[in-house]
């Protein structure tokens, strides 16, 4: 099997993971009641942090697995460093806060929308957006900073290609293919599909996406819809992507803020995103990785 059907195949896995738990929170949110959104939701808050939590586990425990079975798809040692610990990337959402906070929003959502003149019905349909915003978002982050850990402690593999997944936006497109060294973060949206293919750079050619093919492969209709009919104008004509979008509007860095003080007792632990900032090399990434709980 080539390294791109295994990055496929593990998207797929991880994208039918994120849409149980999207599942199971929508059928939480369901119990909602409308005159009592704030305390009936509050009352399903533990059961969803549980469903989360889960999801999140589940997602990260898979990626030890593939970054082995992609690096020996092109040849490359698995050899590690260090044993995930899948339970760290768990319990907490990518941002740092504890995920009870984060699943709260939708509640905030609905109530917003019902100050504003929306009818309960549509308010609720909007806190299940939210919710399954979130459910899809968190699970995809927990995945996608296990793997980037796993490609860290895995000396042969210099950094990651960036896989364009399924109908992607315009902020992916233009970073589709691109190289980024181990200690690069992963940029996302909410709801963003992409996912890391790890590599070392020498072997990494074959893995490129050409952003302007993969335009050229749209239909028209697509062209406009993921670029805006303007910018998909201005690109057929021959303008340059990276100057029609701009790839970093609404887009955060997966596991990237500072610390948190959740699942870590007392103490803040660093994220990992931070810990690929503070490390002097990437020896020192595994010692600040495995000192957080990361890895053993």
């Amino acid at each position: 099997m080539g390294v791109d059907q295994v990055a496929a195949a593990h998207y797929r896995r991880q994208a039918a993971l994120a849409r149980r738990v999207a599942r199971e929170l929508a059928r939480l949110w369901r119990r909602v009641d409308g005159q009592a959104i704030a305390g009936s939701w509050q009352a399903s808050l533990p059961a969803a942090v549980q469903v989360l939590s889960t999801g999140q586990a589940l997602a990260a425990a898979a990626a030890t697995v593939y970054v082995d079975d992609a690096l020996e798809a092109q040849g490359l040692t698995g050899a590690t460093e260090g044993r995930l610990q899948v339970a760290a990337f768990a319990g907490v959402a990518s941002d740092g806060r504890d995920l009870a906070g984060l699943l709260y929003q939708p509640a905030v959502t609905a109530l917003t929308g019902i100050r504003q003149g929306a009818t309960v019905g549509r308010a609720l349909a909007g806190g299940q957006l939210a919710l399954d915003a979130i459910a899809r978002t968190q699970v995809a982050d927990a995945g996608r900073a296990a793997d980037q850990v796993a490609l860290v402690t895995r000396p042969d593999c210099g950094g990651y290609v960036r896989l364009l997944v399924g109908r992607s936006c315009s902020r992916c497109v233009i970073l589709a293919g691109r190289w980024y060294r181990w200690n690069a973060g992963f940029r996302r949206h909410p709801r963003c599909d992409c996912r890391h293919i790890p590599s070392r750079e020498d072997r990494a050619g074959d893995l490129r996406t050409d952003p302007r093919e993969y335009f050229a492969s749209l239909p028209r209709e697509e062209q406009d819809r993921a670029f805006t009919a303007a910018g998909a104008a201005a690109i057929r004509d021959g303008a340059d992507l990276a100057k029609v979008v701009n790839a970093r509007r609404g887009t955060q860095v997966a596991g990237g803020r500072l610390f948190t003080t959740e699942a870590a007792g007392r103490r803040p632990r660093l994220m990992p995103e931070q810990i690929y900032r503070d490390a002097r090399d990437r020896k020192d990434a595994i010692r600040l990785l495995r000192l957080h709980g990361y890895i053993t």
